[in-house]
């Protein structure tokens, strides 16, 4: 069995055998009173499972379907509405990076930079953000095989930086549809690096309703437990107290009211899995 390496973002452990870590938040900061309180919501349900939380939210979605779609804030005022969550509530933050000249800023206060699926193969990009010093999170692009990320995640280790944790957000299949196959998760982990499970954008109908995406919330939880019994390291998930109104991936987010119950039972499977007691 391959050895995780075991990466420390503040208070919060991932990999290493170490109990699955949820990575949540609203999909775009829609503004900071909504971002403080789904970060405060979020951080009581966890405190309540013991549960590590890392809080994501992005500042700019710059891949939004239509041009008419609410992309965020933008990076200054998204940088400093994360950084309020991060000081005020002591937890990690994550969010995406697009360009090389947005790592340095988004480093200065962002504890993960994530690279968004579509940019995962931009060498130049994983090489900056290499240097950055943060840890990396990677998205699996839709594109790619899971074999595949040895040879991303090997780009950042060779510009310095082996705190890399890799997410699956499932395959293309067809056109508007996505599709999981539980082999990657064992593939990815073969790498030596946490492995997460992006649980909603899995179930997204990318472009499905014409000029933004679709999505089927239903299947989360049961993906979810499928990926969480594999013996990944983390979930992912975009949470929303209203998905229906939600700026940004609304049909694929979970209802914050679901969330405790379905942690509940991930964090159960997780224990099982990884042989400790789920208390």
């Amino acid at each position: 069995m391959t050895k995780i390496r075991e990466i420390i973002s503040g208070n919060v452990r991932i990999g290493g055998n170490r109990p699955l870590v949820l990575i949540a938040g609203p999909c775009v900061i829609e503004d900071e009173a909504a971002t403080m309180r789904h970060a405060e919501r979020l951080m009581t349900i966890c405190n309540g499972l013991s549960i590590p939380l890392i809080f994501k939210a992005s500042y700019d979605k710059a891949n939004r379907t239509s041009i008419n779609a609410f992309r965020g804030p933008g990076l200054r005022e998204g940088l400093a509405i994360l950084r309020k969550v991060k000081e005020t509530l002591g937890l990690p933050v994550i969010s995406d990076i697009h360009s090389i000249e947005q790592i340095a800023p988004a480093a200065e206060v962002l504890d993960i930079l994530q690279i968004p699926a579509f940019l995962c193969r931009q060498t130049d990009l994983l090489i900056a953000a290499a240097k950055s010093g943060r840890i990396i999170n990677v998205k699996k692009g839709q594109f790619l095989a899971p074999w595949d990320m040895k040879n991303v995640a090997g780009k950042i280790a060779a510009s310095g930086n082996e705190n890399i944790i890799l997410t699956e957000r499932g395959a293309s299949f067809g056109y508007n549809n996505l599709v999981v196959d539980m082999r990657s998760f064992p593939v990815m982990r073969s790498t030596g690096y946490p492995v997460v499970f992006d649980a909603t954008h899995s179930v997204q109908l990318p472009g499905g309703q014409g000029d933004s995406s679709g999505g089927q919330r239903e299947f989360v939880e049961y993906l979810s437990r499928a990926a969480v019994a594999t013996g990944i390291d983390g979930i992912f998930m975009e949470v929303h107290e209203d998905p229906d109104k939600a700026l940004c991936d609304g049909p694929n987010s979970i209802p914050l009211s679901e969330l405790p119950g379905l942690l509940k039972t991930l964090k159960a499977v997780d224990a099982i899995i990884k042989q400790r007691p789920a208390a």
